[in-house]
């Protein structure tokens, strides 16, 4: 009876083309679904370790994953703030000569995992991805996996938005804690592909490929084969011999079956090449993966952004990725719906602001033509544990986002949140620095801000947030291109573009937030930029001229507005807190679409 009970609890295998499924871009054919109902219990003593509550049995109520607690979906419904949760799920396995690793999308923040009692490993970090290889500690039958997660919400981590006072205030909402985005597991056999990274090269027709190969005692070929729109275009591989982890192909895109060019990336043009990457060896196919990648470059030049050597103007959305049932977690249907109301509002790009985006998400933003700029969650104080922690956090950070071609600049840091003082502080300056230049190192072929709206240290654009709702006095401030760049144009933060010793040095300009005008129904803790407007037509008055102000400066390059959808108390989005259209999209797609001095992509 034991056995039939096992056996009926299996996991089913689910097939990768699911849009549930986690890793878009790096498929493998099945994979298992751990989110659903999880046991669950607070811990507010922390005593859950010493009395062995990782053994089993103790977690007395329940939780749906992956919601935090503090959301409707959790169905958990408790208002207390509680550091310190467990989760545990119990699931039937057969083993097999397979690998088993189990994922979690993110866990926020500090998280350790046992399989079966036994402690399969431990991550600090509240927004990326991370896994465990956990076959040697599963069995037979039922297995169960329990995690701990602590999360002080502590202005010395990473936490973005989240509120860190008792209550949500201003731009800032409710804490995330715990488990906030899908776990899952996946098996694979032991010599595999761990990981690829994928860098284009336009110049060169090329796709250079670094290939990262685990559990390989003897030589093993590492194949590619390239596919544009079901169309074979080129096939290359490598031998990896006894011991290599890491190797590199060069593929050369160029075919017949492409009448001899390279379609591009871009958001008028989103074109994917499919990429199937194959491990084996004279006898044995180890494993099979399938991806894709854009051929697409970002560069400055002269004071401009280029995309492709093209001259490009963005015109980006800020989106905060909150949803009021489920605070920061989404559904795949929800970040499409979302990502397609930006397409067709007429912006060519989102900022997604102070969290980071779910893996489907950038394959969203990939395959439906939107630029992205990725952004690190802030710390808000600075000392030697935030500043370890922003670095280590950040190189995940990188390293998840770098095959996305939709991925064109990294933000990371925001309006001095963590380094207060760093218009005159060196060691702050420093700090930011070390960022940009771990992010360069890290990932070349992008551009960075170090320090987005004000203050700026390193960066490769001049950002400024900008928030003056008058669109004649916006103007003013921006007539003379040689006396604002190393000034205070902003009349709303009246910060120095630049940190003390820093200074304008030919980057593009961006006016990287402005806007944010709030409306709605206004409750007495409502929270919006500038004079609240009256009428619907008072708001799109007022879009409509800051926008033009922005345009018609030649020098411009862009701008980002605040924001996408209302979020908790703010209520300065173009939808509304259910991420419904406040105002008819024809309208808004008119002001974006107006001329400007750059490449408009219709």
């Amino acid at each position: 009876m034991e056995c039939v009970i096992a056996a009926e609890r299996l996991l089913q295998k689910k097939e990768s083309a699911s849009t549930d499924y986690p890793r878009p871009q790096f498929r493998r054919k099945e994979w298992f679904d751990l989110n659903g109902t999880w046991d669950f219990r607070f811990d507010d003593r922390n005593i859950g370790e010493t009395e062995g509550w990782q053994n089993g049995g103790a977690l007395n109520e329940e939780i749906q994953v992956p919601y935090a607690y503090q959301s409707h979906h959790s169905k958990v419904e408790e208002k207390e703030q509680y550091q310190i949760v467990w989760y545990e799920k119990t699931f039937g396995w057969e083993l097999s000569e397979k690998n088993v690793y189990l994922h979690f999308e993110a866990v926020d923040y500090s998280t350790k995992v046992w399989v079966n009692g036994e402690y399969a490993g431990g991550h600090e970090g509240g927004h990326t991805p991370f896994h465990f290889q956990i076959s040697s500690l599963l069995k037979d039958g039922e297995n169960r996996v329990t995690v701990r997660v602590e999360d002080e919400n502590s202005v010395e981590q990473p936490i973005g938005k989240q509120s860190w006072k008792v209550d949500n205030f201003l731009c800032w909402y409710t804490r995330t804690t715990g488990i906030w985005r899908p776990v899952w597991l996946e098996e694979v056999w032991p010599v595999h592909l761990e990981d690829v990274q994928m860098t284009p090269d336009i110049e060169a027709s090329a796709l250079q490929v670094e290939a990262q190969v685990q559990g390989h005692d003897h030589p093993v070929y590492v194949e590619a084969e390239v596919f544009f729109q079901g169309e074979w275009i080129t096939t290359g591989g490598t031998w990896a011999k006894k011991g290599q982890r890491s190797v590199t192909l060069s593929l050369d895109v160029e075919s017949d079956a492409a009448d001899f060019r390279v379609f591009y990336w871009s958001p008028d043009e989103p074109n994917l090449y499919d990429i199937r990457f194959t491990v084996k060896d004279k006898a044995t196919v180890h494993d099979e993966v399938e991806s894709y990648f854009g051929m697409r470059s970002v560069e400055s030049q002269d004071g401009r952004i280029l995309l492709n050597r093209e001259t490009f103007y963005q015109k980006l959305i800020l989106d905060q990725g909150y949803y009021p049932s489920s605070l920061m977690t989404a559904t795949y249907g929800q970040m499409e719906a979302d990502l397609e109301k930006v397409k067709e509002m007429g912006f060519n790009g989102v900022r997604r602001h102070q969290t980071i985006g779910d893996r489907r998400y950038m394959y969203l933003c990939d395959r439906l033509g939107l630029v992205m700029w990725a952004e690190m969650p802030s710390s808000f104080k600075f000392s030697n544990l935030s500043m370890q922690r922003m670095m280590d956090e950040t190189r995940e950070m990188l390293a998840m986002h770098y095959n996305h071609p939709s991925v064109i600049i990294y933000t990371l840091m925001n309006e001095s949140w963590g380094v207060n003082e760093v218009y005159h502080r060196t060691e702050q300056q420093a700090f930011v620095n070390a960022l940009y230049y771990q992010a360069k190192a890290i990932d070349p072929t992008r551009l960075v801000v170090g320090n987005d709206g004000w203050e700026h240290t390193l960066t490769d654009i001049l950002t400024i947030h900008d928030y003056n709702a008058d669109a004649d006095s916006m103007q003013a401030s921006y007539q003379n291109k040689e006396a604002f760049v190393n000034g205070s144009p902003s009349k709303t933060s009246r910060k120095q573009a630049y940190a003390k010793g820093y200074g304008y040095r030919g980057e593009p300009v961006m006016i990287s937030e402005y806007g944010g005008i709030a409306f709605g129904n206004h409750g007495d803790s409502d929270w919006g930029y500038g004079k609240r407007p009256e009428s619907e037509e008072e708001v799109l008055n007022r879009l409509k001229a800051l926008t033009e102000v922005i345009q018609e400066t030649p020098f411009v390059q862009g701008f980002c507005y605040t924001q996408l959808t209302d979020v908790e108390q703010e209520v300065n989005g173009l939808l509304d807190h259910n991420h419904e259209y406040k105002f008819a999209p024809e309208k808004i797609r008119a002001i974006m679409q107006e001329q400007s001095d750059g490449f408009i992509f219709e």
